[in-house]
């Protein structure tokens, strides 16, 4: 295979959402934050298994879940004489990420899935609050009856302790069906470093701490498969994954078994990874993938190329901003890409707003 987006997300009308253009207000990518012309990337939970791209949901990696599973409550009078029985219930609970003792980028927006279909949005809101030293407004926004995500107006302050507490036992979150979870979720952010892709100029610009990191060759995609503008954040690692086209909608086209240095944007499928099929020459020159962001690499993964390094600069939660591609912004529920609303859009998702 000579060219590999891996995950590229599936083609037009396929999955992935299809909110339009939006513009990021408030995200911490500011014009002042990322030197132009250069090219700057950035950067926790990692596994080597072998997968298909399009096997995971976004919070499939770094899910956990405590079942607590509480006994039947009926609210009516028995029948005299006999053991009524109890009305149905089922019960919920919200898979989250990230996971708790977790250390995080500034870019890491909380996320929890929820096992069941929910109809009363703000009782379980209620049951869910973030706290945070130093202390942020942080609301929820909800993608559909079975996804509430929750980050501040901007990127977390380096070095914030997060508190996520999740109080939904007993909480009625539709009918006949209640939550069984009572579970405090703690995590530390980490430096704060964001990267920008520069889909003209083929570069990657990493910035720490406000401090040019460095500046990566890279290839993004091609004409025909162009790559999401927006801020992604990263959300799952690997050190070698195995990319099917046929998982998002490229049929045969290609087929990697050994992708190394692989980090997963989006739920459709994009990534930044390494790439050892392509020449040399590709890399800061030309654009060829399908979808995805490519950094230079060796078969097998090489520690000291831009991809092994920029992988092991990596922590999930980092946040990658992509510019001037010939295609559209990242939908806000694909991946972790909440940053591309705004902060009134966001809070307009709440239930509680």
């Amino acid at each position: 295979m000579s060219r590999g987006r891996g995950g590229s997300r599936p083609a037009r009308g396929q999955p992935g959402g299809d909110a339009g253009r939006r513009t990021a207000d408030g995200m911490g990518f500011g014009a002042d934050a990322l030197p132009r012309g250069g090219g700057v990337v950035t950067g926790i939970v990692s596994t080597s298994a072998r997968r298909t791209t399009g096997a995971r949901t976004v919070l499939g990696a770094l899910t956990a879940a405590v079942l607590l599973l509480a006994g039947a409550c009926s609210g009516g009078s028995h029948p005299k004489g006999a053991d009524a029985p109890k009305p149905p219930h089922d019960t919920f609970i919200g898979y989250f990420s990230p996971e708790d003792r977790s250390t995080v980028g500034t870019g890491m927006i909380i996320s929890l899935r929820f096992n069941r279909h929910i109809t009363d949005r703000p009782a379980v809101e209620r049951g869910i609050t973030v706290t945070s030293v130093p202390a942020l407004p942080v609301a929820g926004h909800w993608f559909g009856d079975e996804r509430l995500d929750l980050r501040p107006a901007d990127f977390w302050p380096a070095g914030t302790r997060i508190t996520l507490s999740l109080r939904l036992r007993g909480v009625q979150g539709a009918p006949h069906t209640y939550g069984t979870q009572s579970k405090d979720v703690a995590f530390l952010v980490g430096r704060d470093q964001r990267s920008t892709v520069d889909a003209v100029e083929h570069t990657m610009t990493v910035v720490r701490g406000g401090h040019l990191l460095r500046v990566l060759p890279v290839t993004v995609g091609s004409p025909e498969h162009t790559t999401y503008n927006g801020v992604m954040v990263i959300f799952d690692k690997y050190r070698v994954t195995r990319m099917n086209g046929r998982t998002v909608g490229f049929g045969g086209e290609y087929d990697i078994p050994d992708v190394p240095h692989a980090m997963r944007l989006t739920t459709s499928g994009t990534f930044v990874h390494g790439n050892y099929w392509s020449p040399p020459g590709v890399f800061g020159e030309d654009n060829v993938s399908h979808g995805c962001i490519g950094l230079q690499d060796l078969k097998g993964g090489g520690e000291d190329t831009p991809a092994g390094w920029f992988y092991d600069n990596s922590l999930i939660g980092d946040a990658v901003r992509v510019v001037d591609s010939d295609d559209r912004v990242v939908d806000p529920d694909n991946g972790l890409g909440g940053w591309n609303l705004s902060w009134p859009q966001w809070l307009a998702g709440s239930a509680l707003h």
